[in-house]
C-alpha cells in the first residue's frame, strides 16, 4: 500500500487496526498477559504499542488538540526508542496487569478516534501521510509477532490449547527438489523507490553475484526428518561453533514444537497438536540448524541477493496470515520456483547489515532498523503469519541466528 490521500488513508488505517482487533476477538482475558520468555511480548502490549507508535510518532506531532489517554503510558508502551525516552523493561512486560485489557482496548479507541479526526483534515502533508503508512506496516509486524508470541507462550501449557480454530491446511505432496541455475554477474537489487519500503530496503544497487543454482522449493518436514533420523543433530562437523554449542547447551534434536509420540513426530500449532505433515516445508528452525541441513545435504544456504535476483518477478502469492490456516501447508501449484512467498520466512546466509549509501530515516524513526544491524542474519518471502499486503521482494526480515520461534524456515543453494 501506498497512502496519497485522505479517503484512501482513513481506509486502510480502519482496516489494519480492525483486522488486528479480530485476530484477537476471542481470546479469553488471561491469554492476553502471558509471556513466557523475554524475547516474547503479551498480546495487551502489542495490542498498546502499535498505539502508542500513532500517538508518539503523529498525533502529538501534528494534531495540536490531541489529549492524552494516560502520560504514563507513553513509558510504558515505547519498546526501544531510546532516543524518545527510557523504555519499560521488555522482560517485565508480563509483570504489568494494569491496565488491563478493556483499559488497552479503550486506549486503542481514543487513539482511534484522534488518528480518524487527523486524517479527515484535506490540508495534510506528505510526511502524515508517510507516518500513518509506516505505523500500518509496523501494526502488520505486530500482527505477526502477536500470532509468533502466542503460540510459543500457549506451547508451555500442558493443555496445549488452541489458540483459534484455523482453516485446515492443504494436503498434498511436495515436488521433486530441483535446482534452476543462473549465470550471475552484476545484478541490481534493493527497492527502487516506487512505492512504499522499510529504510533498510534500499537504495538499489548493484552487486556481484557468482554463479550459482537455487532450489525450485523449500525444504520439508519429511527431508528434515531424513536429517534427523541419519543423526544430523549429534554430528558436530555439519555444526556452526556457536550451533553446535547452542545444539549442547538447549537440547536440541529437532525442530521448535515437534513431539514425538510412539515413533510418530506431532506439531503443536495454533490449531492445536497436529501429526507433521512431511510434504509441508519446515518450519520454527534456527539459523544454525537450517545451515546444519545445508551442509549434510551437500548444498548450502542462498545469498540474500541470491535469493531476491531469483524470485524477484515471482508473483507474490502463496498461504499468508489473511488465508487463517497459521500453519505451512502441501499446496504447492505450478511454476519454476513454489512457495517463495508466504508460508516460511527463508534463512539466507548473509548478515543483516546496511545497503551502499543506505540511509537510516531522521529523527527517532532512525531507530526502526538501522541499531539492529549486528549479529543477525536476514530472511525473505515472508510466512503464512504474515499479512499479504505486507511482503515485498525486497523486504529484509532479520532475526539472531539462534531463534526459532519465528515462522522460519529454508530452501537450499549450492554453486555452479
Amino acid at each position: 500500500m501506498q497512502l496519497t490521500e485522505t479517503n484512501q488513508a482513513l481506509q486502510a488505517y480502519t482496516a489494519v487496526r480492525e483486522q488486528t482487533r479480530e485476530l484477537v476477538s476471542h481470546l479469553n482475558t488471561e491469554d492476553f498477559m502471558l509471556q513466557a520468555a523475554a524475547h516474547v511480548s503479551p498480546t495487551k502490549w502489542h495490542l498498546a504499542h502499535t498505539t502508542w507508535f500513532f500517538e508518539k510518532f503523529i498525533l502529538l506531532e501534528h494534531l495540536s488538540d490531541y489529549e492524552y489517554f494516560n502520560a504514563v503510558f507513553f513509558y510504558l508502551f515505547n519498546s526501544y526508542y531510546e532516543t524518545v525516552g527510557t523504555p519499560h523493561p521488555q522482560a517485565e512486560r508480563g509483570l504489568i496487569s494494569r491496565p488491563g485489557v478493556e483499559e488497552t482496548i479503550n486506549y486503542r479507541k481514543h487513539v482511534d478516534t484522534y488518528m480518524a479526526q487527523l486524517l479527515q483534515q484535506e490540508d495534510l502533508s506528505s510526511d502524515v501521510y508517510e507516518l500513518v503508512e509506516i505505523g500500518l506496516q509496523h501494526e502488520q509486524q505486530h500482527q505477526e509477532l502477536i500470532l509468533m508470541d502466542m503460540k510459543y507462550n500457549f506451547s508451555f501449557n500442558p493443555l496445549l490449547p488452541t489458540f483459534k480454530e484455523s482453516a485446515v491446511p492443504a494436503a498434498g505432496e511436495a515436488p521433486a527438489l530441483k535446482f534452476h541455475p543462473f549465470k550471475g554477474g552484476l545484478v541490481e537489487v534493493g527497492h527502487d523507490g516506487t512505492g512504499f519500503a522499510f529504510d533498510n530496503e534500499g537504495p538499489r544497487h548493484n552487486t556481484y553475484v557468482h554463479p550459482y543454482q537455487l532450489a525450485n522449493r523449500p525444504v520439508t518436514n519429511g527431508e528434515f526428518m531424513q536429517f534427523i533420523e541419519a543423526g544430523g543433530y549429534e554430528e558436530p562437523s555439519y555444526w556452526l561453533s556457536d550451533g553446535w554449542q547452542k545444539v549442547q547447551e538447549e537440547g536440541w534434536s529437532h525442530p521448535q514444537y515437534w513431539q514425538n509420540h510412539k515413533g510418530k513426530w506431532y506439531v503443536f500449532t495454533l490449531g492445536g497438536l497436529q501429526p507433521v505433515n512431511e510434504a509441508a516445508p519446515v518450519v520454527h528452525v534456527s539459523f544454525y540448524e537450517a545451515d546444519a541441513y545445508a551442509r549434510w545435504a551437500g548444498k548450502r544456504l542462498p545469498t540474500e541477493q541470491e535469493w531476491e535476483y531469483a524470485l524477484a518477478e515471482e508473483e507474490i502469492r502463496g498461504n499468508f496470515m489473511d488465508d487463517g490456516i497459521y500453519e505451512p501447508d502441501a499446496s504447492y501449484g505450478d511454476g519454476a520456483f513454489l512457495k517463495a512467498y508466504g508460508d516460511v520466512w527463508e534463512w539466507t546466509r548473509s548478515p543483516y547489515t546496511p545497503y551502499p549509501r543506505n540511509k537510516p530515516l531522521d529523527g527517532s524513526l532512525g531507530e526502526y532498523n538501522a541499531k539492529f544491524m549486528a549479529n543477525q542474519m536476514v530472511l525473505r518471502g515472508g510466512a503464512c503469519v504474515t499479512p499479504a499486503s505486507h511482503i515485498r521482494p525486497t523486504y529484509r526480515n532479520f532475526f539472531y541466528p539462534h531463534m526459532r520461534w519465528a515462522y522460519s524456515g529454508f530452501r537450499l543453494a549450492d554453486n555452479v
